[in-house]
């Protein structure tokens, strides 16, 4: 049985000002396919975009210093220890060693706050 995206849960995750074009990440932990996963929000062209913090090249974690994943001129986002680059937007790999793109997550923003939505595949720590 699969579930459907009407059964997805929306979480909050940060006040919207909270994420800045091109600036620091939100980080977050979830629970991805049974394990549990570091994952970030970042704000690009004044949209927002997650994804597991997770390089498609080796799995390890990609900031450079914490919560910071976007290059100079923020236009890529970038593993640190292989310089993978990924699009920002789409988390498709637009250079260096990759093996395919990022693990998207889907997110929304309302009423001034930013949640993400939990998958079939994607769910949230329980403690």
């Amino acid at each position: 049985m699969t579930a459907r995206p009407e059964d997805a849960q929306r979480i909050a995750l940060c006040n919207s000002r909270d994420l800045v074009d091109g600036g620091l990440a939100v980080p977050f932990d979830v629970v991805h396919g049974g394990q549990t996963c570091r994952a970030f929000a970042i704000r690009y062209q004044g949209r927002v975009h997650a994804y597991l913090n997770r390089c498609a090249h080796v799995a390890m974690e990609m900031d450079w210093q914490p919560n910071r994943f976007f290059d100079d001129s923020g236009r890529w986002l970038l593993c640190s220890t292989h310089g993978a680059a990924y699009e920002p937007d789409t988390g498709a790999c637009a250079g260096g060693p990759c093996r395919g793109g990022l693990v998207k997550i889907a997110v929304s923003e309302r009423d001034g706050v930013v949640h993400w939505h939990t998958a079939w595949n994607l769910q949230p720590i329980s403690f």
